[in-house]
């Protein structure tokens, strides 16, 4: 026994924006590849069928009929948008590590490398733990380079 067939109705108003966005410009293809499904399920197409003719899986396919019908075209067509990771270091945190890197490097060293600005960060308690990543990035932000001195902010002596 198979499932239910997959009932969705699309508006007319629907259908043709599907064909507007399909004949209109550059589009990404997973855009396309729904706007051409939804289509298809306007048709009664059941959606192995729709599988068959789309490289998009029936469950995707019945998962788009299902989005489409709580959400309408623009929650079945597009992506919400995803919240990304949470910062690591709050901007005392980056203020702090990009203080010590304009400083002189610790002794017996003769410049600051990426790996030793992280793990000087957490021997100072500047920060619990920090990724030399991180810090990479936060010196490429910054426009710092401290493994070539020239491009340090330093002191004149005095």
């Amino acid at each position: 026994m198979g499932r239910p067939p997959l009932n969705i109705d699309v508006s007319k108003n629907d259908q043709r924006e599907l064909r507007k966005l399909l004949k209109g410009g550059v589009q990404q293809v997973r855009v396309v590849l729904r706007a051409l499904a939804l289509l298809q399920l306007a048709e009664d197409v059941s959606a192995p069928q729709v599988a068959q003719t789309l490289p998009v899986s029936s469950q995707a396919i019945r998962r788009l009929g299902h989005r489409y019908q709580k959400a309408g075209l623009e929650g079945a067509l597009y992506e919400r948008q995803r919240p990304g990771a949470a910062e690591v270091l709050d901007s005392g945190q980056k203020q702090r590590i990009i203080a010590m890197v304009c400083a002189d490097p610790p002794e017996g060293r003769a410049r600051w490398t990426v790996r030793l600005v992280a793990e000087e960060a957490v021997k100072r308690k500047l920060v619990p733990r920090v990724g030399r990543e991180t810090v990479r990035i936060l010196l490429l932000h910054h426009d710092l380079k401290p493994w070539r001195e020239k491009n340090v902010v330093r002191g004149r002596p005095r």
